[in-house]
């Protein structure tokens, strides 16, 4: 991987980690907030990703992934603990 791809690895890791930051911090202000709210915008990104022609652009596909990703990673560890 080059140097001109570096970019997509840091977008992605940061999108990610702010990803995950922000629901840990919905989940502890939110008590009414459940895994299956989570999962239903899980499934909205997942529309989201569908619905794309090839008019989003490199970056926008970058932060959708890491998105995604992270919204998964959430909802497994959410699950995990119970």
């Amino acid at each position: 991987m080059g140097e001109s791809d570096n970019w997509r690895d840091l977008k992605y890791q940061e999108t990610f980690e702010q990803e995950l930051r922000g629901l840990e911090k919905r989940r502890a202000a939110d008590t009414t907030c459940t895994v299956e709210d989570i999962e239903g915008t899980l499934k909205h990104l997942y529309v989201m990703d569908g619905a794309d022609w090839g008019g989003r652009g490199d970056l926008q596909d970058v932060v959708l992934y890491a998105t995604i990703a992270a919204y998964e990673h959430f909802i497994a560890e959410w699950k995990a603990e119970t």
